[in-house]
């Protein structure tokens, strides 16, 4: 396969009948350019793995084999220079269950979990699926740490000597913005972190989806302390685009903190989809080159969906996302406005994510998935042209 083959992903998919979120929330006429998903056919490698474990007429209860977590922790060795011992890995279904069981493991009851707005709309929900509080502490205008906005809201997140009362939600690269965090910015907030004793859970997901040659750095890779008072959740879900197949994996490296955490998986979270298992497996021993011809074409995406946005968009305004497939687009000084979501799904018939959605700095926002062919892109833009050209 050629990496950098930019032809690799333009073959448009039929979705709607394949009982996929994303193609069945809006009427047939709508465009879905919404929900974290790409329009793009699995790896070869990973479909050849299933296919090869569905040979076997059992389906039974999956375990995650030795190999599995040998092949993670490869990965993060080899991706980020981050050792780890295969102990230290948990494998679970799902990042968001990941964090919603580390709350249940981390916090007393009341206490505050501190998240950084806009931000993913599962992680703004959490805290209350645990009858806790919600402290936002809001990024910038231009999309970076306030670090003063998140030492206040540690302070008020309620933490105790035992560290299990308040908690930190982290997410990096981060959604919906596609900022992802440097090496400064990740230390300067697990210091402050460690000065209120409020323990860190990281949801890195789209770790292995940046741009321009960046290089993911996990937070808790940054230092032993750090480490021991994190949980790092990622997946192959996002990358390789088998999201649905429900299973992800935890960094722990703090024996103590990884009891706790175990112990508020189990009966609940601790048994994970087979065939997410193999997948998981076949990615990250044979999915590299496809990752990488994913990388060139989600760039290229990004880079038309920039100039398409200044050039065709009157009134709206893209900051270029690092990582992700996800645009930010702010439509405050557009003709849509009021609510941008609303406007563009009825006058466009393009379905988008609401900002507000995101938190209290989404309003007057959407989020746009490009991770699609470049004909669905240009599909999306031009009926959002058309629009705004008519308002």
């Amino acid at each position: 396969m050629n990496a950098f083959d930019p032809t690799l992903f333009d073959a448009p998919i039929a979705r709607r009948d394949s009982g996929c979120v994303k193609w069945t929330r809006f009427d047939e006429d709508v465009l879905p350019m919404w929900v974290a998903d790409m329009d793009f056919a699995v790896a070869e490698p990973i479909r050849a793995a299933i296919a090869d474990r569905l040979a076997h007429p059992v389906l039974g209860y999956g375990v995650a084999q030795q190999r599995v977590k040998e092949r993670i922790v490869a990965w993060l060795a080899a991706r980020y220079g981050w050792e780890v011992p295969p102990e230290a890995i948990l494998l679970l279904p799902g990042v968001v269950p990941g964090f919603n069981l580390a709350l249940r493991a981390l916090c007393g009851p009341g206490a505050g979990v501190v998240v950084q707005t806009p931000v993913y709309p599962p992680m703004l929900k959490a805290p209350g699926n645990w009858g806790l509080r919600r402290v936002d502490a809001p990024l910038t205008d231009d999309d970076e740490v306030d670090m003063d906005a998140l030492r206040t809201a540690l302070r008020g997140a309620g933490h105790g000597p035992a560290a299990q009362d308040g908690a930190f939600l982290l997410c990096n690269p981060h959604n919906p913005t596609g900022r992802v965090f440097g090496v400064a910015e990740l230390a300067a907030m697990a210091e402050a972190c460690l000065a209120e004793n409020v323990p860190i859970v990281s949801d890195e997901i789209h770790c292995d989806l940046l741009f321009d040659g960046r290089r993911h750095i996990p937070l808790a890779s940054l230092a032993p302390e750090f480490a021991a008072r994190t949980i790092t959740l990622m997946s192959a879900g996002k990358t390789w685009n088998i999201a649905g197949l429900n299973a992800c994996w935890a960094v722990v490296p703090d024996a103590g903190l990884r009891a706790r955490y175990a112990a508020a998986l189990a009966g609940v979270a601790d048994h994970v989809n087979i065939l997410g298992l193999v997948a998981t497996e076949a990615a990250l021993a044979e999915g590299e080159p496809w990752r990488q011809a994913l990388i060139a074409y989600l760039q290229a995406n990004r880079d038309w969906l920039l100039r398409a946005v200044a050039e065709r968009l009157p009134g709206v305004r893209l900051r270029a996302p690092e990582g992700t497939f996800l645009a930010w687009l702010d439509c405050r000084g557009s003709a849509a406005a009021a609510d941008p979501h609303r406007f563009f799904l009825d006058r466009a018939r393009v379905g988008l994510n609401a900002g507000p959605d995101f938190g209290p700095p989404g309003q007057g926002f959407v989020r746009l998935n490009f991770g699609c062919p470049r004909a669905l892109l240009e599909e999306g833009i031009g009926r959002m042209q058309r629009a705004l050209a008519g308002a």
